[in-house]
């Protein structure tokens, strides 16, 4: 009864298709089966267009399992796991990329080897609102449509079905996957250093100013030789000068990764500026105990777009960025008085140890260089 009735929605679809390719102008010169149905070459392209999607979904879940399991964190090259390491974005792309790639090869051969050859023509119509019959006999076209990609009724011949279901869980598996790994990037925010993430040195409020262990952070300078040690002394820089200094740790003392790394990590460069004992210095109760007298230390890296704050006028106390002529007014704690920058440069609290040596009291007060929406537009 059920294959009768099947019959009969297929007979009532069929000929609602002529209808409405007569009504619309529309010849039909060709409309046929590229294979005998149950033929031998019609069950091997359906099984190719299968595999296709199912491998889909296998390589969507691999590239899902690289993105959770494989190691991601930085490895330094030269050491254990620098090689696992260089290879999770590589492996990430390829399997995500085979995976589209299995849905671009399965569409094109589903077109090519499953649906009909079809070959219409149809003279141009004048544009207007469809009538109720246009509307049923597009209906029928979408549903034949749908019959012959095999996504239709559940009462369809099987082979049709086993189609349609592989690519509803390859197209399934592979937006889970590409969802899975845009999203996962936003589970953890970066910026929290509150509960349990205070002590965690990767956020984006730390920089390799954070004191941790309780191992002091000393003012170093860089010199020709990265691996050269020279800390930084008040009698280093005259009334009215500045040195660009970098944390030093004595625990990183001969190793030369590390000793490299802290000159190259992006948010550590600081600029030590000593002022004049007239300069008319702003007091800030918020501020207080982070300079050691007449000394100053900043953030070198501008808040507008990270370069370089590395110019500065002694006469007036005004550090200066070249790239887009920012300005920040150091007797007012490095509040941006001109140019895009909409931050001040965040201070580094420093203090003298018994040796005469600066370090640092803490990291910057707040996050180090460009503006985004998660910081404050402005500091007062």
């Amino acid at each position: 009864m059920g294959d009768a009735n099947h019959a009969t929605d297929r007979d009532r679809r069929a000929e609602l298709l002529r209808q409405g390719a007569e009504q619309d102008g529309v010849e039909i010169e060709e409309y046929e089966p590229r294979f005998t149905p149950g033929s031998r070459q019609e069950n091997r392209s359906r099984r190719l267009v299968v595999t296709l999607w199912l491998l889909c979904a296998v390589f969507s879940l691999v590239a899902v399992g690289i993105f959770v399991f494989w190691p991601w964190r930085y490895v330094f090259p030269g050491e254990e796991g620098h090689f696992h390491y260089s290879l999770y974005t590589p492996l990430l792309g390829l399997f995500l990329g085979l995976a589209v790639a299995c849905v671009a090869a399965a569409l094109i051969l589903h077109v090519k080897l499953l649906l009909p050859k079809e070959t219409a023509v149809q003279e141009r119509k004048l544009p207007g609102p469809s009538s109720e019959e246009d509307r049923a006999t597009m209906t029928a076209m979408v549903l034949d449509t749908a019959q012959q990609v095999g996504i239709g009724s559940s009462r369809q011949v099987g082979r049709r079905s086993a189609v349609g279901k592989a690519m509803g869980l390859g197209a399934g598996v592979l937006g889970t996957s590409v969802g899975v790994i845009g999203v996962a990037g936003f589970i953890e925010n970066p910026w929290d250093a509150q509960g349990p993430r205070a002590d965690r040195l990767e956020t984006l409020w730390h920089t390799g100013w954070y004191p941790h262990d309780g191992e002091k952070v000393y003012l170093r300078v860089e010199t020709t030789d990265p691996e050269e040690v020279v800390l930084v002394r008040p009698a280093d820089i005259a009334p009215g000068g500045l040195l660009a200094v970098f944390p030093f740790r004595e625990s990183d003392r001969g190793n030369p990764r590390k000793l490299r790394a802290a000159l190259n990590q992006a948010d550590n460069p600081a600029t030590l500026y000593r002022f004049r004992p007239e300069d008319d210095i702003e007091y800030r109760p918020d501020r207080a105990g982070m300079n050691w007298g007449d000394y100053y230390a900043f953030s070198r890296v501008c808040t507008h777009v990270g370069c370089a704050v590395n110019l500065f006028e002694d006469q007036t106390n005004r550090a200066y960025c070249p790239c887009h002529q920012s300005q920040f007014d150091l007797n007012r704690h490095a509040k941006p008085i001109f140019g895009p920058a909409a931050r001040p440069l965040p201070q580094l609290p420093i203090d003298v140890d018994d040796e005469g040596f600066f370090y640092a009291l803490g990291d910057f007060t707040g996050p180090v260089g460009p503006s985004f929406w998660e910081l404050p537009a402005a500091e007062s």
